[in-house]
């Protein structure tokens, strides 16, 4: 279980709450990097990059939409192998994926996605107000791979929160995900208001360990501003996190995925066969689909 320690301003002094940390106990980041970015998207982590670094954590874009560049447009498209969890920050969005649900996930809302086999799935903006957010892709242990997909959305209010923290996945605190997280990891949601002290203390075993900011600025062991992710390096030590102005980001932690990242295009498997397999799948789905008229 994770240490949950209560946010702090910055002019507090030790013996008070306060966080505090020698040099000597700093989690030292070890790479940092502002991605690719495409229209209103940054891709952060790829399978092939930092994805090697931080698996089960192999993905991450970041979403802002602006007045001169609309929201992505994916059309339904397939994943296996892996699990996807898309965060809403700010804006509203439709969805519908080939299990059958569909639906709006409103501001705050959370997207979960255990592709598995294989599935589908879309999303479009609702209105024209700005949309930011997070696209997360998990890679599932051989025992989940290749399972039936399931797809499960969640309400802001259905997201528990301990501190300054919104648990996403796994628990922290006394605070636990209904989402059934595929391994040992955490990934939450944090927002801090200006000269915030907040500490960070992984699970045991949790070794991998990486934030990115989504609004503001942060300094933990060096400072981090939006559209930017940090990477720790492997150990158990705590993050401090003090914030820069109103500030939004996410963080993960996790134990180390111990299998190699085998990759199709919308996929990450742990074996050549597996990923064959989700393959057969999606490629049956996607007749169903187009026999549907679902799929142009």
């Amino acid at each position: 279980m994770s240490t949950l320690q209560t946010p702090v301003r910055a002019g507090d002094r030790p013996g008070n709450g306060a966080v505090t940390a020698t040099r000597s106990e700093v989690r030292a980041i070890v790479h940092r990097s502002r991605g690719s970015t495409h229209g209103p998207i940054t891709r952060l982590v790829s399978p092939g990059d930092l994805g090697e670094l931080l698996k089960p954590f192999v993905f991450l874009d970041f979403f802002a939409t602006r007045p001169t560049l609309g929201f992505p447009n994916f059309g339904m498209h397939p994943h296996s192998g892996i699990a996807t969890l898309t965060f809403l920050m700010e804006g509203d969005v439709s969805y519908e994926d080939s299990t059958g649900k569909r639906g709006v996930l409103p501001a705050g809302g959370v997207e979960w996605m255990r592709a598995g086999n294989g599935v589908w799935h879309t999303g479009a903006p609702i209105g024209d107000s700005p949309k930011t957010g997070f696209q997360l892709w998990v890679a599932l242990p051989a025992s989940e791979e290749n399972a039936p997909a399931e797809s499960l959305y969640l309400a802001p209010s259905e997201t528990p929160k301990a501190g300054p923290a919104r648990v996403l996945l796994g628990r922290y605190g006394e605070a636990q995900s209904a989402i059934p997280a595929p391994a040992d990891m955490n990934y939450l949601a944090v927002h801090l208001s200006d000269g915030e002290r907040w500490r960070y203390t992984p699970p045991a075993g949790h070794t991998v360990a990486w934030l990115a900011v989504g609004t503001g600025r942060l300094e933990a062991g060096g400072a981090i501003g939006a559209g930017e992710i940090a990477v720790f390096e492997e150990s158990s030590q705590a993050i401090d996190i003090v914030a820069q102005g109103e500030t939004s980001f996410v963080l993960g932690s996790a134990v180390k995925h111990p299998h190699d990242l085998v990759t199709g295009y919308y996929s990450v498997h742990t074996s050549r066969q597996a990923l064959a397999q989700g393959e057969a799948e999606i490629r049956r789905i996607g007749a169903r689909l187009r026999h549907e008229g679902r799929l142009s």
